[in-house]
């Protein structure tokens, strides 16, 4: 009789991309959490940083860097003329290698508004990454509470778009979230940002203002602005794998 054909073991592809020592790349993490990992630049060397991009393209995968210094733009710069397939975006907050990201989502606006002109460059930050993981964005600066009238006045254009989620960008005295967060009907995401001076000053007044606010409003870290992209992504992130519900028993 004619030897059955076995069929060759499926190779499993590991959740993590080591690189040399230094880093281990989480591969997994969009279809467990719905957003990608994001590369921080700050805090790492020029080698290490080059080395992760250069193994995260050789495996096929696309990334989101931030932060990147001033050395790693260049090198960057550096890698992009020698064919590297990377975008720098924000004004140099945000690099995009090209490749895909692994997360898939439906479609959703999220709306960014800053207090001041001083906030946009962290909204900037923000918009870059969610753009690039597909979503709309629509956008309000400079209308603090200063002048309440700007802001009622871009409320009533950003509700035109129906926005899922705010997030709202606030130094000073960091009132804006809580005043926004009392007048629209969606999650609202507080980021208060490293403007100010004297006496609270570099956020830390603001964060305490948002943390303690009377309307529904959640708040991330000062100058926070990545982790509040992806939190806002997430609110939009499809499931990669199906979920098979247990089946109910029948009594006999």
């Amino acid at each position: 009789m004619p030897r059955a054909r076995t069929r060759p073991a499926r190779r499993r592809t590991s959740p993590e991309l080591a690189v040399g020592r230094f880093a281990r790349l989480d591969r997994d993490r969009p279809r467990r959490v719905g957003v990608p990992e994001v590369i921080l630049g700050q805090g790492k060397s020029v080698d290490h940083l080059i080395e992760i991009v250069r193994s995260l393209h050789g495996a096929g995968l696309g990334a989101l860097l931030s932060r990147p210094t001033g050395p790693q733009l260049r090198a960057l710069s550096r890698e992009a003329g020698a064919g590297m397939p990377l975008r720098i975006l924000a004004g140099g907050r945000v690099v995009r290698i090209e490749g895909p990201l692994g997360a898939q989502y439906r479609r959703g606006v999220v709306a960014l508004v800053t207090a001041g002109t001083s906030d946009v460059a962290l909204a900037e930050e923000a918009r870059a990454i969610l753009e690039e993981l597909g979503l709309a964005t629509v956008v309000a600066y400079d209308v603090g509470v200063a002048g309440l009238h700007r802001l009622l006045r871009a409320l009533r254009t950003l509700e035109r778009s129906d926005p899922g989620i705010y997030l709202v960008f606030a130094g000073r005295e960091g009132a804006l979230p809580t005043v926004v967060a009392g007048l629209v009907h969606a999650p609202v995401v507080g980021v208060p940002t490293s403007i100010g001076y004297g006496r609270g000053g570099k956020g830390e007044a603001a964060l305490s203002a948002m943390l303690q606010s009377c309307a529904p409003l959640a708040v991330v870290n000062i100058d926070a602005a990545v982790p509040a992209a992806l939190f806002a992504a997430q609110q939009f992130a499809q499931p990669l794998r199906t979920v098979t519900r247990p089946s109910s028993h029948r009594r006999r």
